[in-house]
């Protein structure tokens, strides 16, 4: 522990690094591996000369070339999520996580369902371009159980936020 300058003993806060943020690096960092191997996989079947080889080559080219799209993407979204939060954060409007749950943690879903209700309702009655409507609509989409729903909604809030709609 790290004592602070300005009081002698007195013990200073240390910012935690988020667990998500250490597992995304570290899965990343096992996936530009994979690519690495893939894409010298490739240049050894471009190497051949051989039609078949090359073709194979190619095909198996495309894989890395997606895969770091695919990442790529997912990343930006994951920076830009964090960008809203904050700005949300400062404005005091953070969507809060104020459900009630079970006594095993899981969220009741009638109420989600209620939330959702009346978070739809803002996103569909604010202007089209408030991306601050759809990050809470995609966290009730989230608590309600649709998570394939509440990530459409995250990137809409994401394409708006960027100044894309």
């Amino acid at each position: 522990m790290s004592t602070d300058p300005t009081t002698p003993g007195a013990p200073t806060a240390r910012r935690r690094v988020p667990t998500g943020l250490v597992a995304a690096l570290a899965l990343t960092a096992l996936l530009g591996l994979y690519v690495w191997l893939i894409a010298t996989r490739a240049v050894t079947f471009l190497r051949t000369g051989e039609p078949v080889g090359i073709a194979i080559g190619v095909a198996v080219a495309v894989i890395p070339l997606l895969v770091l799209g695919l990442v790529a993407r997912e990343w930006a979204l994951a920076v830009d999520v964090q960008k809203m939060a904050d700005t949300l954060a400062a404005r005091g409007e953070l969507p809060v996580d104020d459900l009630p749950r079970s006594p095993g943690g899981r969220i009741d879903r009638a109420v989600a369902h209620e939330q959702f209700d009346a978070a739809r309702a803002e996103a569909e009655a604010a202007a089209p371009d408030d991306w601050a409507a759809w990050y809470r609509l995609a966290f009730a989409y989230d608590a309600a159980g649709d998570r394939r729903a509440a990530r459409g909604a995250l990137r809409t809030a994401s394409r708006i936020h960027r100044g894309r709609a």
